[in-house]
């Protein structure tokens, strides 16, 4: 459903008083067989799901708020609201309820004292079938009016007639008169019964008697009230506290008459909750629940007024940067933040994004940054909140700030930084700061939470960034330690943890900042006491041994051995070293055998040639194929031909070693003896260059000789397939040749 009139937002009220988020939808008003009745549907929209499936009952008691939200109780325990995107929806849905239960849709609050069911009336008394009959308002009467008000909180019924009694006859206003007579007649006994009946009021759970209790005209006589509690010796001063003590502050005046009035009603009605009454029983929990959320809305309208007001905001923010505002007044803008962002929680997920985003472009961040090196600890506090708000809310802004930053500020003053030096630094013995600090850090540097789009991932560019910017403040304290021999071992738990991950991420970093100094230090400072220092040290370098941690051997081996190769009470540095000569002789022969490799194509051909090529060339070390007629006797005589060719090929010069022709190929210089020429009377020399034989129509080989030398380099055999240039003369003598010598591998 796209309209956006029925878009909805769900709550709960959970058991420490507070509204929880169930989700976002539509809601629709429809028969439900399963329910026998019209009921209230509300619908994911993301995936459609049901978040909510509520019968519209006749008997419960429904409340329209401020245009936008309705609220009711399923069960004692269990309160609902609907908070809707438009009010045009709100009234749609509340015209539905009050069409089910046969009430007039200008009614804030609709009642189930007509059509309560059969059990019910039942289950009532006789005398309360019928509205309340409300005492005198008089002194003589008080007693019997906190009676009733007592008796009926047991009774969801009563209640609700109670509360109606009250609201149709303006009885709270006659009631707070008689207040001001028994404190200006210093009657004690009256006060105590007033508390009881306030007290009571309070408990009805009725926002409509909420409105005329907490209005500006009432709420400081309904605070007295509540002042004088029989339990107590003498009566609190409360309302002293919330004129003279409690100050409102406007860091920048508020025009607003309505938004003034809101903030102070807001303020005055919490601290009613949580400071003048009581923490309720078990029984009285759900008591206050409309209370809660009468606080709720409250700081939603707050939140969205301010936000509406363009001037306030942008006026703040540019004192809030001014360096010439004074402590005092900053102190002041960074607590109306604090205590602004915590109002906006209270926001719908969509309405707080666009919040925190409203904040960010008018420069919440680098104001931050100015605030946290503050010396003033309250300041730092209340920026810590705002800052823990803000990462709540998306990190991958505050990275992407970060990372704008540093390409116009040093490393010292990037607000990372100034978080990690605020974390280190923390005085409190607690470390409540600095453990605060730590887990936004951390959120900070998850790669889980980080971003991967197409064109840019978030994770290497943070990461990578981190590493080079805020890795060295992160860790200075573990060096510094290391290096004055305090607490090494838990910076080499660090240490070993990180080398452990075996992330050359982290191993670049390692080298690259030369962090085995200071671990080798401690282990030649230690000498030969066998500690636990000694034992930590030994098993990090036993891991990257055993491990075969190439980059980090290297390093290891290459700048740090002179230091390390007296130590020969464990073998683990020697071990080190002969890994690295490993790895450096494997890297040199595969990039000798890369000088010989030739591509795939033409190696084949050459395989191919050496099987079924059947020619040889007099005077050379050949291997001829076989031939079927002939028998195996002549084997060990070719045989005794091709070592010695091999043995003389051994002892040749190093320039004999194979060169890369202009035209691809490879040249050889071979130098042959007298018993090596198969009858030769003098030294041949030939410079040959290889060639592949082009092939004849019928697919045979063309008059070509392919010769093959072994050359043995000093580690390992090198073998090359080399065809030699065609000889016409050679080949005749081959064809006339009663004798064919057998191949080597055959």
């Amino acid at each position: 459903m796209s309209d956006t009139r029925r878009r909805v937002k769900v709550y709960t009220l959970n058991e420490e008083r507070q509204w929880d988020d169930r989700g976002t939808g539509h809601v629709s008003s429809t028969y439900v067989e399963e329910l026998k009745g019209m009921s209230l549907l509300v619908r994911a929209e993301s995936d459609g799901s049901l978040l909510l499936e509520s019968k519209i009952n006749p008997n419960t008691a429904y409340q329209k708020q401020q245009d936008t939200l309705i609220v009711w109780s399923e069960a004692e325990n269990y309160d609902l609201a609907l908070s809707f995107q438009e009010k045009a929806g709100c009234d749609e849905i509340w015209e539905k309820i009050c069409q089910v239960q046969g009430k007039d849709p200008s009614v804030e609050v609709t009642q189930d004292l007509i059509d309560e069911s059969e059990e019910e009336r039942f289950e009532e008394m006789p005398e309360t079938s019928h509205l309340i009959d409300l005492p005198t308002c008089e002194l003589n009467k008080l007693e019997e009016i906190a009676d009733l008000v007592t008796s009926v909180l047991s009774s969801p019924i009563r209640r609700e007639k109670l509360a109606l009694a009250l609201e149709n006859e303006g009885y709270i206003k006659k009631l707070l008169q008689l207040f001001q007579a028994c404190e200006n007649l210093e009657n004690t006994e009256g006060l105590h019964h007033l508390y009881e009946i306030i007290r009571g009021i309070l408990f009805l759970n009725k926002a409509t008697l909420f409105e005329v209790m907490f209005s500006d005209e009432c709420i400081m006589d309904v605070v007295g009230c509540l002042e004088y509690d029989p339990a107590l010796a003498q009566p609190k001063r409360h309302r002293e506290f919330l004129t003279k003590t409690a100050k409102f502050k406007e860091v920048i005046p508020i025009t607003d008459s309505e938004l003034r009035q809101k903030i102070h009603q807001t303020y005055r009605v919490q601290y009613i909750q949580d400071i003048i009454l009581p923490t309720p029983s078990v029984f009285e929990e759900n008591f206050l629940s409309t209370l809660t959320s009468f606080i709720f809305f409250n700081k939603v309208e707050i939140v969205s007024m301010l936000q509406e007001d363009e001037k306030f905001l942008s006026e703040v923010f540019a004192q809030l940067t001014d360096e010439a505002t004074d402590d005092d007044k900053r102190r002041e803008l960074v607590n109306f933040f604090k205590e602004f962002c915590a109002f906006s929680q209270t926001l719908q997920p969509q309405n707080r994004d666009a919040f925190f985003k409203t904040l960010a472009k008018l420069g919440i961040l680098p104001a931050l940054e100015i605030v946290m090196g503050m010396d003033d600890l309250q300041v730092r506090s209340a920026a810590t909140d705002i800052f823990s708000y803000l990462v709540e809310f998306s990190p991958s802004m505050v990275r992407e700030f970060v990372m704008q930053e540093a390409q116009q500020s040093d490393d010292d003053i990037l607000l990372i930084n100034v978080v990690i030096e605020q974390m280190i630094c923390d005085t409190d013995p607690e470390l409540g700061g600095a453990v605060q600090l730590m887990g936004l850090l951390r959120t900070l540097i998850d790669p889980e939470n980080m971003l991967a789009t197409t064109n840019k991932t978030e994770k290497s560019e943070f990461l990578n960034f981190f590493y080079i910017h805020c890795m060295h403040v992160l860790t200075a304290p573990l060096l510094t330690n290391t290096s004055e021999d305090k607490c090494e071992t838990g910076a080499l738990r660090f240490m070993r943890r990180i080398i452990g991950l075996k992330d050359e991420f982290y191993n670049r970093y390692i080298t690259k900042g030369n962090l085995f100094e200071p671990v080798i230090n401690a282990l030649l400072d230690n000498g030969t006491r066998y500690n636990l220092l000694n034992s930590a040290v030994i098993e990090l370098f036993e891991f990257i041994r055993v491990e075969d941690i190439k980059s980090l051997t290297a390093h290891i081996v290459e700048n740090f051995y002179k230091a390390l190769e007296s130590i020969e009470y464990v073998q683990t540095f020697k071990g080190l070293k002969t890994k690295y000569e490993q790895e450096k002789d494997r890297q040199n022969q595969k990039l000798n055998s890369n000088r010989f490799r030739r591509d795939a194509k033409a190696l084949e051909e050459d395989e191919e040639m050496w099987f079924n090529e059947d020619e040889e060339e007099e005077g050379k070390a050949v291997v001829a194929p076989v031939e079927k007629s002939k028998p195996e006797d002549d084997f060990p005589d070719s045989y005794e031909k091709f070592m010695e060719t091999k043995k003389a090929k051994e002892s040749e010069d190093k320039e004999n070693l194979p060169k890369r022709t202009s035209s691809g190929g490879f040249k050889f210089t071979f130098s042959h003896s007298a018993t090596a020429a198969n009858g030769a009377n003098s030294t041949n020399s030939k410079s040959v260059v290889a060639q592949t034989p082009p092939t004849s129509s019928n697919g045979s080989s063309s008059k070509t000789t392919n010769l093959t030398t072994s050359v043995t380099a000093t580690k390992g055999s090198l073998v090359g397939l080399v065809d030699y240039p065609d000889d016409e003369e050679e080949d005749e003598e081959e064809e006339t040749s009663p004798r064919k010598r057998p191949r080597l591998g055959s």
